[in-house]
């Protein structure tokens, strides 16, 4: 049996598809675990009916997207939207 031997461009180039496929595999997942009603989040009351008449049922809905144009959420409640998102996604 012959030892294969990889230059280093090859390496980089084995590197560089590892990154890219675990990068695509983190969004995966998250967007997996994101197929949750936005109850998950206990969020208040007011956001919560906020995001629901705006159409949003479901945490990956939230996703990249433009908070600040969902009409009844100011600035405090983004915050407290914005903060049980990244709790959630911390534990994801």
């Amino acid at each position: 049996m012959v030892d294969a031997v990889l230059s280093e461009e090859d390496i980089k180039k084995i590197n560089k598809k590892l990154i890219e496929s675990l990068q695509n595999y983190r969004k995966m997942t998250t967007y997996m675990n994101g197929d949750m009603p936005i109850g998950c989040l206990c969020l208040s009351k007011a956001i919560e009916t906020a995001l629901i008449n705006a159409g949003f049922l479901r945490i990956y809905d939230l996703f990249d997207r433009d908070l600040t144009e969902i009409k009844g959420l100011g600035a405090v409640r983004i915050r407290d939207l914005t903060s049980r998102l990244n709790e959630f996604l911390a534990m994801s």
